[in-house]
């Protein structure tokens, strides 16, 4: 299948996805492709009366296909065929996605797709194997643990990864009985909103999955507020996870999933395997451009590795080309907006002002689109907002340490405890390491996520509440209720 494709003839699904079809929508927020920075669309602002609308069909088809209360199989089995009719549409997915966003479509039907469908599969298999438990009491009584779904699950994604945060929030949310209101990011929602309509040709009840584009001012408050919706899922950075907290506990109370923002430490020591090392990391920060959560953009490196493990992943930034999303051959992606490349570019000159040293890039690229120089920065100011803040691109800062505990030290960061990286031969050093970091995921001598989805994600501090996939995502769109009976 040939992936490359022409940007100026695609086809897009204009228009919010609600109940079993498209509703059309004037456009009212200007897009731009990252890949050459030409206008191409108009994203619809969804506004109370229609996530009203939205809400309203969700709760309809929960009652009329009682989606939550049939045998838990059909579930599976409807989920499954969805499944495969993403990666039967994986081309299709692929150009969406790949337009509007900064992920290549060769990356697309192998990588993102490819995870999604399996994600679903996990999630979809949790239907007719978790359920209600039996605890112990005494002879003279019945003690069980039920659960049930929570109704209508409101969900908002990001524009980095559109599909697999689809599929995150999607999967275990419908396998667990629930039916979904979803708010796309603005600038990367049609993809989207494909993957909805390709649910209702696998069988899926229609409503049962809605999805409303806008933005977050409007579109996202009337979502994680509206009283008919029982649970949220966010994924994004920090401060739209607190105005969330905030907008829910004004309204009201629910419970939330939260998946917010990192500055991930990535520890090396002089015992690791230094090429293992330096194409985990430099790989790390050139996926995506360094645009993911998880990016470990904070290198830790003990003192007598810094300048060959430095050399190392300079020679590999050095190989990143950059090219158009729409290219089957472009490896290496755009910044998703001019005022995010600008943002990117500003931290890095204020950080090189204060006595930080580009050791390699540190300015955009000299080519159509929003291209940013993969970097690596030597800084020794812990407070230096390359430091501190979540750049949200390539941008690789250097920090040395002489042993254990000033790497730790160097590794807690005030605000983020996402995920973290260690790189060592010594496994009693791992174990030590990895009970100590203050982070949701550990990954040692890699730094990548895996297609084991039962391992959960989510972070620390002020980087989430709660968890994605794992076991931990299907029991977080269950509520729990306790049973007492006297025999």
């Amino acid at each position: 299948m040939t992936l490359s494709f022409d940007p100026d003839t695609l086809p897009l699904p204009i228009g919010h996805f609600i109940g079993d079809r498209l509703v059309s929508a004037e456009g009212v927020i200007d897009m731009r492709r990252p890949s050459d920075g030409k206008p191409y669309a108009g994203c619809p602002l969804a506004d109370e009366a229609l996530v009203d609308r939205a809400v309203e069909t969700a709760k309809a088809a929960l009652k009329s296909s009682n989606w939550g209360g049939v045998r838990p199989r059909e579930r599976t089995v409807v989920l499954q065929r969805w499944a495969d009719l993403i990666e039967k549409e994986a081309g299709t997915l692929a150009k969406l996605e790949a337009l509007s966003s900064t992920r290549p479509v060769g990356h697309l039907v192998a990588g993102d797709i490819a995870v999604s469908a399996e994600q679903i599969r996990f999630f979809a298999e949790f239907a007719d194997k978790e359920g209600s438990n039996l605890v112990p009491t005494d002879d003279a009584s019945l003690g069980m643990v039920m659960t049930e779904p929570y109704g209508v699950v409101g969900a908002i994604t990001p524009w980095n990864f559109p599909i697999s945060m689809a599929a995150w929030k999607l999967g275990p949310a419908l396998a667990a009985g629930n039916a979904v209101v979803l708010k796309p990011s603005e600038m990367t929602p049609f993809s989207t909103v494909y993957l909805a309509e390709l649910a209702i040709r696998a069988g899926l009840p229609a409503g049962l999955i809605n999805i409303v584009l806008g933005d977050g001012a409007v579109t996202g408050n009337t979502i994680t507020g509206h009283p008919d919706i029982g649970k949220v899922s966010f994924t994004g950075s920090t401060g739209a996870g607190s105005a969330i907290m905030t907008n829910i506990a004004r309204t009201g109370i629910k419970p939330m999933t939260l998946e917010l923002g990192g500055k991930s430490p990535q520890l090396v020591f002089a015992d690791a395997d230094l090429e293992k090392a330096a194409v985990a990391i430099a790989q790390s920060m050139l996926s995506n451009a360094g645009q993911a959560c998880v990016a470990g953009s904070r290198l830790l490196v003990e003192e007598s590795i810094a300048a060959p493990l430095a050399e190392a992943i300079v020679t590999r930034m050095k190989a990143a080309v950059p090219g158009p999303t729409w290219d089957e051959t472009s490896e290496y992606s755009p910044i998703i907006s001019k005022r995010q490349l600008n943002r990117i570019h500003g931290i890095v000159e204020t950080a090189v002002a204060a006595g930080g040293e580009c050791l390699f890039g540190g300015a955009p690229m000299d080519v159509p689109g929003y291209f940013y120089q993969p970097t690596l920065m030597a800084v020794r100011d812990s407070s230096s907002p390359a430091i501190t803040e979540e750049i949200f691109g390539p941008v690789l800062t250097m920090q040395t340490f002489a042993d254990e505990e000033e790497a730790l030290a160097l590794a807690d960061h005030p605000t983020y405890g996402l995920a973290a990286g260690l790189f060592t031969r010594d496994l009693s050093r791992a174990l030590r390491l990895t009970r100590r970091l203050q982070a949701g995921t550990v990954w040692v001598n890699r730094y990548s996520r895996s297609r084991d989805h039962i391992l959960p994600t989510g972070g620390y501090k002020r980087s989430g509440i709660g968890k994605d996939l794992g076991r931990e995502a299907y029991h977080a769109n269950r509520k729990s209720k306790s049973v007492l009976i006297s025999l």
